[in-house]
């Protein structure tokens, strides 16, 4: 009997439920018919819609991850480095150009503009709360930084709130992004794939930069530890902003494509995607960069086809608006059954 932890038991017990209710919704909609019936094509589309916005959350949580593995810190204003990358951009560069009707002349061009107006401004907005709101606070207990974080997030919201308004601003809508495209028989979002694809892109690319470049490996040093960087000649403090700067890059990014996506950006839409950002961060393995951007992918498929696959076959009503319900009870089934994430890190019980 000593050997019997009453934690364990109801950690077991939590497990075997969740798992029950999960086979049993699966049961009640494939075997009894309940809910709505869908083809094939159907789930695809789930499925592609899903993989967009995990593609999102992926590049939101690279910036999550990246600041973890180097200061042990969780960044909650990064979801507004997002926010104001986004915003600016649809302000500053893409409103005037469509007006103008540069965008349907020249959209790649236009593009471009607009991708690199959000990353100057989310690399500028998170070296500025980097250097104001963290540097000093780099030596004090774990939990000031954090709620500093906090703090940092609703400053940005307020800010670019006093800056832009309160109302919802429009993003233009590029022709080429409108309906769907053929690929292997099936009809897919001509802007799903542009996400998608456009993620892909930038998540290799980062991999490369940590793997393969001096500056990459530096980080990388900064991360395993930093008095040992410092007496090999790395500038640690050069080095946490490169990393806040990579990752309010990704971040940018990311504002443009969900921009191109939904088309409607206000000051409080960082909130929400940075919260499930850090979620599939969590996910994937905090610290990991892989992790993460599995933890995203993974994340934004099951709250695709989890409504349907699962809560419809309970009998619940609307199950589409319960889709972070089942975001975050993945987060919970892998953190009892795999506490250091997906892929998780070697060092992540010694950093935790």
């Amino acid at each position: 009997m000593r050997r019997f932890n009453y934690i364990d038991l109801v950690l077991w017990l939590f497990r075997i439920g969740i798992i029950g209710v999960v086979i049993w919704g699966m049961v009640g909609k494939f075997i009894l018919g309940v809910g709505n019936n869908y083809s094939v094509t159907d789930w695809l589309d789930f499925f592609v819609s899903g993989l967009s916005q995990g593609s999102l959350y992926a590049l939101i949580a690279l910036g999550y991850t990246m600041v973890y593995g180097v200061l042990f810190m969780i960044n909650f204003a990064h979801g507004e480095f997002f926010m104001a990358g986004a915003m600016s951009s649809s302000v500053l560069v893409a409103l005037p150009l469509a007006n103008a009707g540069l965008t349907e002349r020249f959209p790649f061009l236009s593009l471009l503009a607009i991708f690199v107006s959000a990353i100057l401004v989310s690399v500028l907005v998170a070296i500025i709360t980097e250097r104001i709101a963290y540097r000093p606070l780099r030596n004090a207990p774990r939990l000031v930084p954090l709620i500093t974080a906090i703090g940092a997030s609703f400053f940005w919201q307020y800010y670019f709130r006093g800056l832009y308004g309160s109302s919802l601003i429009p993003f233009p809508q590029f022709e080429m992004f409108v309906g769907k495209v053929e690929f292997w028989g099936l009809d897919f979002q001509k802007a799903d794939i542009v996400v998608i694809v456009t993620s892909l892109v930038a998540m290799f690319s980062l991999q490369q930069f940590v793997q393969r470049t001096k500056t990459g490996r530096a980080i990388r040093a900064v991360a395993e530890n930093k008095d040992a960087a410092t007496l090999m000649g790395i500038d640690v403090d050069r080095t946490i902003t490169i990393t806040f700067v990579v990752g309010a890059a990704m971040a940018g990014v990311a504002g443009v494509l969900y921009a191109i996506v939904f088309r409607q950006l206000n000051f409080i839409m960082g909130f929400i995607p940075g919260i499930k950002a850090f979620t599939a961060a969590v996910l994937g393995g905090i610290g990991s960069i892989p992790g993460a951007a599995l933890g995203g992918l993974f994340l934004g498929v099951i709250e695709a086809i989890g409504p349907p696959l699962f809560l419809e076959g309970l009998g619940i009503a609307g199950p589409h608006q319960l889709k972070d319900v089942i975001a975050f009870t993945m987060l919970v089934l892998v953190l009892i059954f795999r506490p250091q994430g997906i892929i998780g890190e070697r060092l992540a019980e010694k950093k935790a």
